[in-house]
């Protein structure tokens, strides 16, 4: 199926620690590119993965699970580390939530969590069960106010992603929670744990409490000012860019 244009997986190859870059749901590796090329250009391979069902359409993510993002997401650090010797995970959102099923599941030096969706806030998430009685395919799905998620309006306007979310991909979100929510205590690798307080998506203080949940004895956590949701392409990006490579460059030979 064809990849909207914008929404396509990179893989810049450079030394020989690389980094996983996971975009969140709805979305796609557009909103992980620019940290991607931050990386690359300090020498750390960068490899944005495009999650199954995404950056196509809204049809086609309908058919998809949790199982099936996980997978991309296992394929994708398959593929990075074929050349890196050292390989970090970073994810966005939803990302943030495979990065942390990921550390649970598969060896890493370490995991940067960004903005991550280990609790939602939206107010119709408690109608989703009656969704599944309704007999139109068409319908389930919410309407996203993408400019919303992102405090720098430009930034919002160039955003690759859907504006319709299937809702049975919401429920498999749910479920992809809890099993990541039951796992924190088995992390241990390094964490860089970074969202704003000011995110409209999910609740601010999720980063709080992934920070206290994890059993990491180096974590980092990081608040951010002058952003929403979508922290790799807001006000605040630079930062979050900076941050994540001098994480990754401390730990990288520990």
């Amino acid at each position: 199926m064809e990849v909207i244009k914008g929404g396509e997986s990179f893989f810049l190859k450079r030394g020989k620690t690389g980094c996983l870059l996971i975009h969140g749901f709805t979305g796609s590796p557009y909103e992980m590119r620019e940290m991607g090329e931050y990386l690359s250009q300090r020498d750390i391979t960068a490899l944005g993965v495009r999650l199954a069902g995404h950056a196509t359409t809204p049809e086609d993510m309908f058919r998809t699970r949790w199982i099936d993002w996980y997978l991309s997401v296992e394929k994708g650090l398959e593929e990075l580390k074929r050349v890196c010797e050292v390989t970090f995970a970073a994810g966005l959102s939803m990302g943030g939530l495979l990065t942390l099923h990921l550390a649970t599941h598969q060896k890493l030096a370490g995991i940067i969590p960004l903005a991550g969706a280990i609790r939602l806030k939206d107010w119709r998430l408690v109608f989703l069960p009656l969704a599944k009685l309704w007999p139109i395919k068409s319908i389930y799905k919410f309407d996203r106010e993408i400019g919303k998620d992102i405090k720098d309006k430009e930034a919002a306007e160039k955003m690759v992603c859907y504006s319709k979310t299937p809702v049975p991909c919401v429920g498999s979100l749910l479920e992809l929670i809890e099993h990541t929510r039951a796992d924190l205590r088995e992390i241990r690798v390094p964490a860089l744990i970074i969202q704003s307080k000011y995110d409209h998506t999910v609740p601010p203080d999720n980063a709080k409490f992934i920070y206290e949940q994890i059993s990491s004895k180096e974590k980092e956590l990081v608040e951010l000012e002058n952003s929403y949701h979508v922290i790799t392409v807001d006000y605040d990006k630079e930062i979050v860019f900076k941050k994540t490579y001098e994480f990754i460059k401390k730990h990288e030979n520990a």
